[in-house]
């Protein structure tokens, strides 16, 4: 790298009037490639010495604006690499060494990757220079005792898709992990097969009172969408109140790239805190850690024009060979795609390295790259291929770090739901489903549609992070106001993937089958007997609530089976609309699209040719691979039904771990106050109020007997905590408040009789970090992380 950088320094010296290496009057060729050299070196050394003081020392600074510092900061630090060259031969003018040293940076960066992309070990002895750890982890650390946990997630990779993958050999890693033992267990999702519910449930324990991706609520007037930061607030809240305890990562947690932050103290990319403006938005930081090093940005940069490229090219290429089904690929996507598949892969992964070299205890990270993919391309195809490749790379890099940290890990792979492919609704049938509800309902029709907004989870990422980076509001008002429509009397009809639910914002309560009948006779019987429908959930002043299906079957939800109109959806298809019928903001009409069983083929109520978030094929069975150490998920014979018994699962395999991992429930129900207004409003979720602690007849503060899962409470420390629960809106603190124990710790807490227990402000008590409660304090990352080198394949 230094000749590489010397080279370059002789190059531009010759092309730059302004940039010279020799005397006024002269200098050999030996004396000025000395002299660049010696420039060369000088400039190496300051950029590894003092770039990571000044990353640390502007990281609240906006990040389009510390990306523009960091190309003067790097100009400043050639400036003094000149000035130090023997005899003062160096000098360039300000703005030319502004350029010299991008241009370095970018040659570096070049080289660097070029010479690791084939050799991943080559990047990892890097990460392991930045962070300060040389050496794998010897056998006999006391941290084999409290083994960490890295929880993977794969968003929108089915169950059948992960074996697939594995068959045809796109996935050696993973392959790998089965042949020494992990389970692969196929789970069931709820009515509602989409991110945002599976992951609040996964992450906080309840996904109660979410029927879709996007809903309307008739008592706030509040257009809830899981992926738009006040609704992932609003939501968070809600599940924590609801539950009691701050999520599945309030010990020594991490959240990378996720919806919902789990209580995480650490959070990088984590919807629910991007509405944060200020230092309490943290999330941000996964950024500027990541970009603030120029070899970063430009490696990334490379592979971001890369990926559009390839986009391009796959679209093109779709279009000449006339493929179907097939959507819209134009506009922004391609940059959409490249932000999930390259973007938010490298900061997650990067950080996700740096948390397990740091010795966190768990880390949940979602990865996004296959389900943007996937809806624009099929579940099934070359284009999702490649993204199942590059994943597995991704996992291999993040397993092989597990051997250089402070503390052996567990890698968890999981996903929270999968894709079922299929033509569109408005493709096959020619008008979208709220044109087929209008004419149901004698409105007019327009003949010139606007497109149904597509549900991707990747678009709105990369709008937030734009908006973040400028320091913007995530004012999202205005298009709350877009999507209702122009009269009161007139149905909210929104989709959320082969799901769609009708709302009538004028009738406050949830309206039954008589009212929708006299209002508007002919809407229900349009709807059950269309040939894209394959069923129609409706609340009757008769029955409760009834399903409706073509063939003019009227079935009680009541006496709903699965058999009858809901077999061809599969088992479970019954308890799924049964439980999703009794949330308090369900839809006055709630429709799921056909199903066909042979073909595996739903019709997304969006520009989606892979879509979830109904009933209906592989988009409800997602799956877990755990490795063979932990219990199985479930006895032989049963079955992983909805997100929150994944929760259950995964704080279960915590306390194996190392003892109990996140807060027990709070023995009382705890009060929040409502909030009110607009979505945009509320605040960050606030954690829950510590009740007071109930004390036995010997005064001393008792945990609960069981966990959640009715396992035993463990580590419950005698005496007093003398540690508030302090703080407010849900935002831990960065520095705890430190209460003595007055007694001996008991259980598997492990800390010593005089240990500190750290009270935070997320109202959590926590173990030394030092003990085998809170694992071992970990180096902490010296400087920024450099995603992983995974090679990308031409298109």
């Amino acid at each position: 790298m230094w000749a590489v950088s010397t080279l370059t320094l002789l190059l531009l010296a010759g092309l730059l009037p302004a940039f010279q290496l020799q005397a006024p009057d002269g200098d050999s060729l030996t004396r000025t490639a000395i002299t660049a050299a010696w420039a060369a070196g000088a400039f190496g050394l300051l950029g590894a010495l003092v770039w990571p003081l000044l990353v640390r020392a502007l990281l609240l600074v906006p990040a389009l604006v510390l990306g523009l510092l960091g190309f003067f900061i790097n100009g400043s630090l050639l400036l003094v690499a000149l000035w130090v060259t023997p005899d003062g031969r160096g000098a360039a003018d300000p703005e030319t060494a502004v350029v010299v040293a991008a241009v370095m940076s970018a040659v570096a960066s070049a080289t660097s990757t070029a010479l690791a992309v084939r050799d991943d070990d080559a990047y990892r002895r890097r990460l392991y220079r930045l962070t300060g750890r040389t050496r794998a982890r010897a056998p006999g650390d006391p941290a084999d005792a409290a083994p960490g946990t890295v929880f993977l997630q794969l968003d929108g990779v089915g169950h059948r898709v992960l074996r697939d993958a594995v068959a045809d050999g796109l996935m050696p890693t993973v392959a790998t992990w089965l042949e020494a033992g992990h389970r692969l267990t196929p789970w069931r999702t709820d009515w509602s097969s989409q991110t945002g519910a599976s992951q609040l449930g996964i992450l906080h324990g309840s996904n109660e009172d979410v029927p879709a991706f996007r809903w309307y609520e008739k008592d706030t007037g509040r257009l809830m969408v899981s992926n738009r930061p006040a609704s992932a607030v609003e939501l968070q809240r809600r599940a924590v109140r609801r539950t009691g305890d701050g999520g599945l990562l309030t010990f020594d947690g991490a959240s990378r790239g996720n919806l919902f932050s789990g209580g995480a103290e650490q959070v990088a990319l984590v919807l629910s805190v991007a509405a944060r403006r200020g230092r309490r938005n943290r999330s941000r930081a996964g950024y500027f850690a990541y970009f603030s090093d120029p070899a970063n940005a430009v490696r990334t940069a490379g592979s971001f024009v890369t990926e559009c490229a390839r986009e391009v090219c796959q679209s093109t290429r779709a279009r000449l060979r006339r493929e179907t089904p097939r959507t819209p690929r134009g506009g922004t996507y391609p940059f959409v795609r490249a932000f999930a598949t390259v973007v938010e892969r490298d900061v997650v992964v990067a950080a996700v390295m740096g948390d397990m070299l740091a010795g966190r205890t768990a880390v949940y990270a979602d990865l996004v790259a296959y389900d943007e993919v996937a809806h624009h391309s099929g579940p099934h195809g070359r284009d999702t291929d490649q993204v199942l490749r590059r994943l597995d790379r991704a996992i291999a890099l993040i397993a092989d770090v597990a051997g250089h940290a402070p503390r052996p890990y567990r890698i968890v792979l999981l996903s929270d739901h999968g894709q079922s492919p299929g033509e569109t609704f408005e493709a096959v049938y020619g008008l979208t489903l709220k044109d087929l509800v209008r004419a149901g309902c004698g409105l007019p029709v327009p003949r010139r549609v606007r497109r149904t907004p597509s549900g991707s989870e990747a678009r709105d990422a990369a709008r937030d992070a734009l908006r973040s980076a400028l320091h913007r509001p995530l004012d999202e008002g205005d298009e709350t106001a877009r999507e209702l429509p122009a009269k009161p009397s007139e149905p909210v009809v929104l989709a959320s993937g082969n799901l769609g639910l009708v709302s009538f914002p004028d009738v406050p309560h949830r309206m039954t089958r008589e009212e929708i009948d006299r209002r508007h006779p002919a809407l229900l019987r349009t709807l059950a007997h269309h040939p894209g429908v394959g069923f129609v959930l409706v609340a009757s002043a008769e029955h409760g609530s009834v399903v409706l299906a073509g063939d003019g079957t009227e079935v009680p939800v009541a006496e709903l089976t699965d058999d009858g109109p809901l077999a061809v959806y599969g088992p479970g298809a019954a308890r799924a609309v049964r439980r999703t019928d009794g949330f308090p903001h369900v839809a006055d009409i709630m429709v799921n699209s056909m199903y066909d069983p042979e073909t595996g083929a739903v019709h997304a109520f969006e520009e989606q040719i892979g879509s979830h978030g109904g009933l209906g094929g592989e988009q409800s069975e997602p799956f877990l691979l755990s490795p063979p150490e932990l219990s199985p998920p479930v006895g032989e014979g049963e079955e992983l039904v909805g997100a929150e018994q994944i929760h259950r699962v995964l704080r279960r395999w915590l306390r194996e771990s190392s003892g109990p991992q996140v807060p027990v429930e709070l023995p009382v129900p705890v009060e929040f106050p409502e909030v009110t207004g607009p979505p945009e409003a509320a605040g960050p979720p606030p954690p829950p109020s510590r009740p007071e602690p109930h004390r036995p007849a010997d005064g001393r503060t008792g945990a609960p007997e069981g966990g959640p899962d009715g396992a035993p409470g463990d580590g419950a420390a005698d005496g007093p905590v003398g540690a508030p629960a302090g703080g407010s809106g849900g935002d831990p603190t960065d520095t705890p408040t430190d209460a003595p124990v007055n007694g001996a710790a008991r259980g598997s807490g492990g800390a010593p009789a005089d240990a500190t227990v750290r009270g935070y402000a997320d109202g959590t008590a926590r173990g030394p970090a030092d003990g085998p409660l809170g694992g071992p304090a970990g180096a902490p990352v010296a400087g920024p992380l450099h995603g992983p080198p995974v090679r990308d394949e031409k298109c």
